[in-house]
């Protein structure tokens, strides 16, 4: 059960992250870029969880899962500081 719930999570984590990108791509509003970066680091994030409980139990992947989540809000955060009008 637990697979599916990371599987899930990933899969909305990606659909957020193509609708913010293709807005992007439509509406040319920068924080949109930056909120869509922001949730493709998040997919990452999800999926080295989905691999490190699911599919790689006996290796630990907490550091990356960690680093990869801290600069994921980094992007949104840069983006909404320097992007503010």
């Amino acid at each position: 059960m637990t697979e599916i719930v990371y599987a899930l999570v990933t899969l909305t984590a990606l659909a957020c992250a193509l609708l913010l990108l293709r807005a992007y791509s439509q509406n040319g509003e920068r924080l949109l870029m930056w909120a869509g970066l922001c949730f493709a680091g998040l997919t990452l994030n999800n999926l080295l969880v989905l691999v490190d409980v699911v599919v790689l139990p006996q290796v630990s992947l907490y550091l990356l899962r960690q680093v990869v989540g801290l600069i994921s809000m980094a992007v949104l955060v840069y983006g909404l500081v320097f992007e503010t009008r």
